[in-house]
C-alpha cells in the first residue's frame, strides 16, 4: 500500500525521551508503531505488524500496528522517533530540517521483528546486526 507518512510527538513519546527513557520496553511500546485507518488496515489483512519502506525503498523498519480513527485512508502516523527517522525524506529543501510531514512510503504486512532503539540505531547507523 501506497502512504503518506507523518510523524510527531505524542504525550507518552515526550514523557519518555525526555526522562531519558529512549532505551527501555515503554518507549519501543510508544514508538515503534504505525498508526492507520480501520480501512486501510483490512486492507493489509489485519496485519500485527508491519514494514514501513521508504519511497526509494532502501530503508525500512518493522512497527506494529495501531488502528484509530485519528487516521484517513492512505496516510499513516510514526511518533517522532528513531523508528520514524529511518524512513523520513531526508531531503531539507534548503531549510536544514527533513520532511517529517507528507513523506510518500509504502505499507506492507511483515513478521520481522521490531527492534528497539538501541538495536535500531547499531543496525542502520553503525552496520551492525
Amino acid at each position: 500500500m501506497e502512504a503518506l507518512l507523518n510523524t510527531g510527538s505524542t504525550i507518552d513519546e515526550g514523557r519518555l525521551a525526555k526522562g531519558g527513557s529512549k532505551y527501555t520496553d515503554d518507549y519501543t511500546k510508544e514508538c515503534a508503531v504505525c498508526w492507520m485507518c480501520a480501512e486501510d488496515f483490512t486492507s493489509l489483512g489485519c496485519p500485527e505488524k508491519v514494514a514501513v519502506i521508504s519511497r526509494d525503498r532502501k530503508y525500512s523498519v518493522a512497527l506494529t500496528t495501531k488502528v484509530t480513527e485519528a487516521m484517513r485512508s492512505g496516510q499513516v502516523f510514526i511518533p517522532r522517533s528513531i523508528w520514524a527517522n529511518v524512513v523520513v525524506e531526508p531531503d531539507t529543501f534548503s531549510t536544514g530540517s527533513p520532511r517529517y510531514k507528507g513523506s510518500p512510503v509504502f505499507v506492507e504486512p511483515t513478521d520481522d521483528e521490531i527492534l528497539s532503539a538501541e538495536e535500531l540505531v547499531t543496525k542502520m547507523y553503525m552496520g551492525g546486526e
